[in-house]
């Protein structure tokens, strides 16, 4: 029997440091990880080089939020030849499903045309996002998505993004290792509320880049890349 998990259990792992895994995408159970080094990406020192500024201000992709949760959880818990393995099985599927429609979990959308080949999905508490899984099927728009993700958590006043583990792909764009005790100092002061709290008009606001776009004339639903560029370009 599969383990199902409470999405009241999740947030109060997550606000505490802790998240789960599961050894294959058929595993019946997870097991919680509590790394000694965190990976994270500071806001304010996203990379954002001058070939990935060309290809945001070129629009080359379509970039959406919340608009294909499901299908980017899928793909992130499929495997696939860019991704062997994953650690996502139904039981964590089935968690950040309930989560997105209670409202904290969320994800970034790239598009070409009307096809997804891109994107990534997080958990939002307070004023941390917890990004869990990306994929790419067109090459940079992972990198799109990150930028994008990071252009939203600075226009929504968010404190902190985790990455959890490093990678070459995520040092390259700014993100940078920590201890425990230095991201649990962190953590604290980016929830800044009880996990009893955490409903309350203390979260950050992963909406705000929409209306910012919209604002600005940008069609309903998406966000243009000079808008992200722009939100950006002083953290080069």
């Amino acid at each position: 029997m599969v383990q199902r998990l409470d999405p009241a259990l999740l947030l109060g792992a997550y606000s505490v440091g802790v998240f789960p895994m599961a050894d294959s995408r058929d595993a019946d159970s997870v097991y919680w990880v509590e790394p000694r080094r965190r990976a994270i990406l500071p806001l304010d020192r996203f990379h954002l080089s001058r070939s990935l500024r060309k290809v945001l201000v070129a629009d080359r992709f379509r970039v959406t939020s919340d608009r294909a949760f499901e299908q980017i959880l899928r793909l992130c818990a499929e495997s696939a030849a860019d991704r062997p393995e994953t650690w996502i099985n139904e039981s964590i599927e089935h968690a950040f499903g309930q989560l997105h429609a209670m409202g904290h979990a969320h994800s970034v959308e790239c598009w070409l045309g009307d096809e997804l080949v891109g994107g990534l999905y997080g958990l939002s508490i307070g004023r941390a996002f917890f990004g869990e899984s990306m994929v790419s099927r067109a090459t940079n728009a992972s990198k799109v998505a990150i930028a994008a993700l990071v252009a939203r958590l600075r226009a929504g006043g968010y404190a902190l993004l985790d990455c959890q583990f490093m990678t070459d792909h995520l040092a390259s764009l700014g993100a940078v290792e920590i201890s425990r005790s230095a991201y649990k100092a962190l953590l604290t002061a980016a929830l800044g509320v009880s996990s009893a709290s955490l409903g309350s008009d203390d979260r950050a606001d992963f909406g705000a880049l929409d209306r910012l776009a919209a604002g600005n004339g940008a069609a309903t639903g998406s966000v243009p890349g000079k808008l992200i560029a722009q939100l950006l370009v002083h953290t080069s």
